[in-house]
């Protein structure tokens, strides 16, 4: 029933910024870390950044100081701002949150569709 829904992804040029947008929906008691990875073709996919339910931000070294991430508890939304993008940030970006449910004693990850980020001119 959980579900995780990203938006914002698009086509790019090199320097520019995009913010992607991760909503979850359903039957959520609370979420604890939320995260965002990324695959390119023929590569594996990678974690970008990270943050905990106390707010502890991890990022991958090729996008620390550009990529920042946020969340809303509020909305059950979290957030990935990129900026300066580089054609090797281009990826299918993928949702990931770790829920607890009402009906569950622990948490579960949940991943969203992916959404996709072209940086080119």
């Amino acid at each position: 029933q959980v579900q995780l829904v990203e938006s914002g992804g698009g086509l790019v040029q090199p320097g520019g910024s995009l913010r992607l947008s991760c909503r979850a929906s359903g039957s959520i008691h609370v979420i604890y870390t939320m995260a965002w990875y990324r695959q390119a073709p023929g590569n594996q996919r990678e974690l970008v950044a990270d943050i905990t339910y106390g707010g502890r931000t991890n990022y991958v070294d090729s996008v620390k100081d550009r990529f920042t991430i946020a969340r809303d508890d509020a909305k059950n939304m979290v957030f990935l701002q990129m900026n300066n993008l580089k054609p090797e940030d281009t990826a299918v970006y993928y949702c990931k949150a770790d829920i607890v449910s009402p009906e569950r004693l622990r948490s579960y990850d949940y991943w969203g569709q992916g959404t996709q980020v072209t940086v080119s001119s």
